[in-house]
């Protein structure tokens, strides 16, 4: 069935609202442009982006309703509908998925006794199942209103949505304190952190994120896993293994080697037949 229009938000909420959203707006030579931090300023408000908070958006911008809904249902960061105040999303991609990630998951599913995206009666957790976080370092790793809680274990996750539910301080692996997700919400519109502290908390990639940066400087004195092209290994250098284990001099691995294509085998060509058969 249609639905009415969205109700406006109360008088004074609009009036904070509309300040805010003027600040955001001028950052940007186009203000279609203010959408993403403007929506992370009504999700700021009630804790997910509402059909009033689009709809102000689209009022704001000159967008369609429409146009805001595509934008809104595209990212993952906007909610929809009503969640806790702690995001809890458990990274079950590739390495943190073998490393304990989905054994996380389905512990904190029957812990919590929620379902993915479902919220705790208390309305203290939402848990998820979130894609990379480029920590694989670091994994398993969980993720609460976007701050990094590294090198999980099940019981170690558990102790933790114990301690956001029960109101005790927790304190993320690097980064910033931890904050509710609206709070984290208004962040990311573009406001300041206000807390004592926040900004110069900082957190960066682990060691074996870097080392890749670091051979690519020539800062590691270690021999490259695989030689230069057309060089030999030097003679000097501790063998791989068996002679069977070593590549070929000249072919340092088979990625190097020449392969066979439809270009260089005019026996056979690749592409479309003229007729079938031929």
């Amino acid at each position: 069935m249609p639905q009415l229009p969205a109700p406006d938000y109360p008088s004074e909420v609009r009036a904070r609202l509309e300040e805010d959203a003027r600040a955001v707006i001028a950052r940007y030579p186009g203000s279609r442009s203010a959408l993403l931090p403007l929506l992370h300023l009504v999700q700021a408000e009630e804790g997910h982006v509402t059909r009033t908070g689009m709809a102000f958006c689209a009022e704001l911008l000159g967008l369609t309703t429409a146009e805001v809904n595509a934008v809104a249902t595209f990212y993952t960061m906007y909610r929809r509908a009503p969640s806790g105040d702690y995001q809890v999303g458990v990274c079950t991609n590739t390495l943190c998925a073998v490393m304990g990630g989905d054994a996380i998951f389905d512990e904190l599913r029957e812990h919590l006794g929620v379902g993915n995206g479902e919220t705790t009666e208390d309305g203290k957790v939402t848990l998820e199942h979130i894609e990379c976080n480029a920590a694989c370092d670091f994994a398993p790793v969980v993720m609460v209103n976007w701050e990094f809680f590294d090198n999980q274990t099940p019981e170690s996750a558990k102790h933790l949505v114990d301690d956001l539910r029960a109101g005790r301080p927790v304190e993320p692996t690097r980064g910033a304190p931890l904050c509710t997700y609206k709070e984290t919400a208004r962040i990311l519109a573009g406001f300041p952190d206000q807390r004592p502290g926040a900004v110069e908390a900082s957190g960066g990639a682990g060691a074996a994120s870097l080392v890749g940066l670091r051979l690519a400087k020539g800062e590691y004195s270690q021999p490259h896993v695989v030689h230069p092209r057309g060089e030999n290994a030097p003679e000097d250098r501790e063998p791989a293994g068996t002679p069977a284990d070593q590549p070929p001099a000249g072919h340092p691995s088979s990625h190097d080697a020449p392969q066979e294509t439809s270009a260089s085998d005019p026996a056979n060509p690749a592409g479309p037949t003229a007729e079938e058969g031929e």
